[in-house]
This record gives C-alpha cells, sequence and structure tokens, in this order.
C-alpha cells in the first residue's frame, strides 16, 4: 500500500502542477484580453504607438533633409573644382592674350608676328576647349541639320545639292553630345 500511495501522491502532484501552470497561463491570457478590451487601455496604446510612428517619420524626414543638404553641398562643391579646373587652364591663354597685345604696341611688332601669335593662342584655346570635351561644328559642305545647324538664308546654288550647306556664317559648338550654340549657315537651294 504504501508504494501504491507514493505513486497517487506523485500522479497528484504531476496534476497539481499542470493545473497550476494552466491557470497561470489562463490568468495571463485573461490579464492581457482584459488590457486589449478595455477601451481606455486601447486607446492609450494606439496614442503610444502614434507618438512613436510619429516620431519616427519626424526622425525620417529630419535625416533625409540632412542627406538632401549634404548632396547639395557635394554637388556644389564638385562643380566648383570643375570650375576651378576649367579657369585655372585659361589663365595661360589670356596670359598669353595680354602678352599679345603689349607686343602690337611695340612699334618694331610685325603683322607676321602678330598673326603667328594669334595662331598660338588659337591653338592654346581649342586645346584647353577641347580637353573638356567641346567640339566645332563646321559642316561646310555638309546635308543641312537642323538639329546642329541654323539656316539663316538660302542661295540658290547650281554647283550643290539641295539643303547643303553652302557657307559657314559662325560656328557650332556642341559640348559632351549637347549642342550649345548651332553653326549658323547658308543653305542651297534649286534654283
Amino acid at each position: 500500500m504504501t508504494v501504491q500511495n507514493s505513486d497517487n501522491e506523485n500522479h497528484t502532484d504531476a496534476g497539481d502542477e499542470e493545473l497550476q501552470a494552466e491557470s497561470t497561463l489562463d490568468g495571463e491570457e485573461v490579464e492581457s484580453e482584459q488590457v486589449s478590451d478595455d477601451p481606455v487601455d486601447m486607446l492609450e496604446a494606439a496614442r503610444q504607438e502614434a507618438i512613436e510612428a510619429r516620431q519616427d517619420m519626424l526622425r525620417m524626414q529630419a535625416d533625409m533633409e540632412n542627406l538632401r543638404k549634404r548632396l547639395v553641398r557635394e554637388q556644389e562643391k564638385a562643380r566648383r573644382r570643375t570650375l576651378e579646373r576649367f579657369m585655372g587652364e585659361l589663365l595661360p591663354v589670356r596670359d598669353s592674350l595680354e602678352r599679345g597685345l603689349e607686343a602690337a604696341t611695340d612699334p618694331a611688332a610685325t603683322v607676321e608676328a602678330l598673326r603667328e601669335g594669334k595662331q598660338l593662342i588659337m591653338k592654346m584655346l581649342s586645346k584647353v576647349m577641347g580637353d573638356h570635351g567641346l567640339q566645332t561644328i563646321d559642316p561646310s559642305g555638309e546635308a543641312f541639320d537642323p538639329e546642329k545647324h541654323e539656316a539663316m538664308t538660302m542661295l540658290p546654288s547650281p554647283d550643290h545639292d539641295e539643303n547643303t550647306v553652302i557657307e559657314v556664317l559662325e560656328k557650332g559648338y556642341q559640348l559632351h553630345d549637347r549642342l550649345i550654340r548651332p553653326a549658323k549657315v547658308v543653305v542651297s537651294r534649286k534654283p
């Protein structure tokens, strides 16, 4: 009987523990259900969520504004660096122009020497502009292209096909495939 009694006691103790554990879980569920069923608690929880969501949104907006400002500053710095480099490369051209003007006031200066000086300055300027992607549009003898050329006038010409550039009045320029200035041209038409 003693063995049986101790077995019964073990079963009873294990059963009691299970019941206590279940009642504890049920009590927690009941408490959490009570909190969620109470409209005041639900309202307070919703308010707290709304406050947290608003704070998160404001933080995110501030981060985005800071990012935007930083990108604008970096873009401005990059633009300035590029402009400074370009101006630095143009300064020797300006210096050469000044020396050419001084040489022109010298009574011993010849027209040939001044012409050579201008040619050198033009070569320097063309190199600087070319190094930065500027391309000259000189369409003499080519077909008229309204996207790159501006027709100033049309002249009858038996020597040229219709819509051919006869003369370039002013060269055009393009920077990295973007038209800066169209070439001003005279275009042929049938006589």
